[in-house]
């Protein structure tokens, strides 16, 4: 069954199952078909996300169990809602005491039946497992392990003893084990098994074996079977060796029936892969094309020539978007994937050594060549199957350019043919054998952890001119987006997608939709940022860049409120969003190599500044704004509501809903006072659900276009000639203009209801309204057909 819409609850140990079920008929109210739960098997005990999965067999018992999620199920139904699963199939946690798979791998070696389950190279490490979960080096920690009860101990962690080793003296024990224990650093260089992104406590799930789907599978098919799970959110498909052949096997196993989206992040126009058996994207594409049409591009521009100016990095000085993403790139894949890179290194040097054509192509060309065409994937990940979008667009994410740009780090011709050797074996044209095809997967799967960390976790943080744009999927190179560029995207959703999931705020976005509406005005008035940054100058900083992200967060978060969401002080939730942003940043302090002078700067600024008395001067600035801030607010939410698509919201967005990047986003569930973006959220899910035929897969789009001097400021479309959306867009550029004067917008002909305005307000169609009229209580109109 297709949703009408989803709302996506974040489970954990204090918010369980029991707590959900008290929430449904708040939420079968609000007028969704379907709850959105976070994951819910087996996790490491006290996980607030359950992205760390350790037994795929069994349902979490801190949330419930299975029992208390087969009940929720019940509960559920019985206000005519449904469940929807968020699954992990590529990764497991990598702690062993938990993971019972990873606790047989290590007590039994490469010949242990789990050792399937796992990508673990077990040549790099001389047969052995690198575990990197020591505190210090090896030499330092001999003191504080020992075995005993038949295990090896240090710490609160506990490991296996391979069979006959007990007796033996700590060194020679240690080095009987189908593991090493190793200092936590190692994991940059040295470790040998496939991990999420550059995570080493998630090690990956080769799913792509079948005996591996089925084992980590079952639970899931169970519950679809059985009626209690009706639609599935994949999570980073791109991690996976065979994203389409997963995808396959999973739709074949539901039965086909079961609404499944991928946690797909798509980038400029970048098509989903047309042969994937999904409904469509958890929809990451969708909320950047709603933030960009909220976005001036004028004022944007004017922003980020401001932003050079003061606050360029020193290490990215010029402060271009695409010069930052490719050192973002190199500094990733020489250093945080450097474990990943001397795989595929080592993969094609066996390659090149069993073919005499290709021989003598040096380890350091093929690794120079393996960087270099890395960076300059443009695209989470090339696809090289039959399901990909097409040869072209296999090639072009693998692109002759990027050819012509990687061999110009060689000196000598011959030498820079190795980039030709990798890029044929990337995109699976060199051979069959398996070293070509595990080098194509893992240069696929390599390049989707380069590209999320090297842009959203890396360059999102170094490059902050309007920090709204900043979200994943998003390109803060090109922020705005036209109407024109909306409708066109939206049409081919329409036809190609009708049932794809749409956001505007998820678990993994840095900053909340309200917030991001409150920071995305500052394009239509970069004069008015420059004042405030004159006036609130007198709060010293550590750096401009850090200065200038610190303020626009303060003014996009400051409405939250004395105390914000969930009772704690606002400088208590900005000051932990502020030093991820530069650790993540990496440019004057680091997760690994954290600088505590100024990270202490960071922090007295911020109390000092943002969240201290400057606080009344940016709440003076955002009075001033909040009527802009407000339209766009609500025109988003409208957007997402009735485009095509099915829309997810976010625990607690009906609402005004200030949170920055997690874990500030992933607190508990509370309901709320209803506000005026509860009326306009409540109409659109009501009719999308008494009217699943206006909005579903059947369903049609047309852009509605109004005339006059701003008709660029209004957005319209129709839903199958039954359901009109309007609203107002760069309304604080629109009331610098003068307003409306006279811009008109034409309904399709018969009689139309305003379903967020006063009772009885309708009007005609067929002949022009005057948008001062249409607007004249809200800044956006939900049109129902009333003949």
């Amino acid at each position: 069954m297709t949703p009408t819409a989803t709302y996506r609850l974040q489970l954990q140990p204090d918010f369980p199952f029991s707590a959900a079920e008290r929430a449904v008929p708040y939420l079968a109210a609000l007028g969704v078909s379907h709850l959105h739960l976070s994951p819910v098997l087996e996790a490491v005990p006290g996980s607030r996300h359950g992205y760390d999965v350790v037994d795929h067999a069994s349902v979490r018992a801190e949330l419930g169990g299975e029992e208390g999620l087969r009940r929720l199920a019940r509960k559920a139904r019985e206000h005519g809602l449904g469940l929807v699963l968020d699954i992990v199939p590529n990764h497991m946690a990598a702690e062993p005491r938990h993971n019972k798979a990873l606790w047989e791998v290590l007590r039994e070696g490469r010949d242990s039946p789990y050792a399937r389950w796992f990508d673990i190279d077990w040549d790099a490490g001389d047969g052995k497992l690198l575990l990197p979960v020591l505190p210090g080096p090896l030499g330092d920690e001999l003191g504080a392990l020992r075995a005993e009860d038949g295990l090896l101990h240090h710490g609160d962690q506990r490991f296996p003893l391979a069979a006959g080793t007990e007796g033996l003296g700590l060194p020679e024990l240690l080095d009987a084990q189908h593991y090493r224990l190793a200092w936590w650093r190692l994991a940059r260089t040295e470790l040998n098994y496939r991990r999420f992104f550059t995570i080493s406590e998630l090690i990956g799930v080769r799913v792509e074996d079948p005996e591996v789907f089925a084992a980590t599978h079952a639970k899931i098919l169970e519950l679809v079977r059985d009626g209690v799970v009706e639609g599935l959110r994949i999570d980073h498909p791109d991690g996976l060796a065979d994203p389409e052949e997963y995808l396959r096997r999973l739709n074949e196993a539901t039965g086909g029936g079961c609404w499944t989206v991928v946690e797909k992040i798509l980038t400029d126009d970048e098509p989903l892969p047309a042969g994937w058996p999904v409904a469509g994207t958890t929809g990451y594409d969708a909320l950047r094309h709603i933030d960009g049409l909220f976005t001036d591009p004028a004022g944007a521009g004017a922003l980020e020539e401001r932003y050079r100016d003061v606050a360029g990095p020193a290490g990215d000085r010029g402060g271009y978007w695409e010069g930052t993403v490719r050192r973002a790139a190199y500094k990733v894949v020489i250093h945080e994937l450097a474990a990943e890179t001397a795989f595929l290194s080592r993969t094609a040097e066996r390659v090149c050594a069993a073919d005499p054509a290709l021989r003598d192509h040096a380890p350091w060309a093929l690794r120079t060549a393996i960087r270099e065409l890395l960076v300059r994937v443009p695209v989470y990940r090339p696809y090289t199957t039959a399901g990909g979008p097409s040869p072209e667009a296999a090639e072009a994410a693998v692109s002759e350019e990027a050819v012509r740009q990687a061999k110009a780090a060689f000196v000598v011709e011959q030498e820079a043919a190795a980039v030709d050797v990798v890029r044929e074996l990337a995109l699976g044209r060199l051979g069959t054998g398996p070293d070509h095809t595990a080098f194509c997967a893992r240069f696929a799967q390599t390049a989707s952890a380069l590209r999320a960390k090297s842009v959203e976790d890396t360059a999102f943080y170094r490059y902050v001119p309007l920090i709204s744009a900043n979200e994943v999927g998003g390109d803060p190179g090109r922020p705005a987006v036209s109407p024109e560029r909306f409708h066109a995207y939206c049409a081919r959703l329409a036809r190609d997608w009708p049932a794809t999931g749409t956001v505007l705020t998820t678990h993994d976005t840095k900053r909340s939709a309200d917030v991001r509406a409150g920071i995305a005005v500052l394009s239509e008035c970069p004069e008015r940022w420059d004042e405030l940054l004159e006036r609130v100058a007198g709060a010293p900083a550590p750096d401009p860049q850090v200065a200038w992200q610190a303020w626009q967060t303060a003014v996009g978060f400051t409405p939250a409120g004395e105390g914000g969401e969930g009772g704690l002080p606002e400088g208590a939730r900005m000051l932990p969003a502020l030093l991820k942003s530069v650790r993540e940043a990496g440019l004057h302090t680091s997760w690994t190599e954290p600088d505590p002078l100024y990270e202490r700067a960071l922090t007295d600024f911020v109390e000092a500044g943002p969240a201290g008395p400057a606080r009344r001067t940016v709440a003076g600035f955002n009075r001033a704004l909040a009527p802009f801030v407000r339209a766009s607010a609500l025109g988003a939410a409208l957007v997402q509501l009735t485009m095509p698509g099915v829309p997810d919201l976010y625990q607690g967005t009906e609402r005004a809903y200030f949170a920055l990047v997690d874990p500030d986003n992933r607190r508990p569930f509370r309901t709320g006072p209803p506000d005026e973006k509860t009326v306009v959220t409540t109409a659109a899910l009501r009719l999308r659900r008494d009217r699943p035929e206006v909005f579903g897969e059947s369903g049609t789009y047309a852009p509605l276009h109004a005339t006059g001097p701003a008709a660029e400021h209004c957005l319209s479309f129709c839903r199958s000639g039954e359901v009109v959306t309007a609203v107002t867009r760069l309304p604080l550029r629109l009331a610098k203009a003068g307003g409306w004067q006279g811009t008109e917008l034409v309904l399709p002909t018969g009689r139309w209801a305003d379903l967020l305005a006063s009772p009885g307000r309708e009007f005609e169609g067929g002949a022009p309204l005057d948008l001062a009229v249409l607007f004249a209580e809200r800044p956006v109109a939900l049109l129902s057909r009333r003949d």
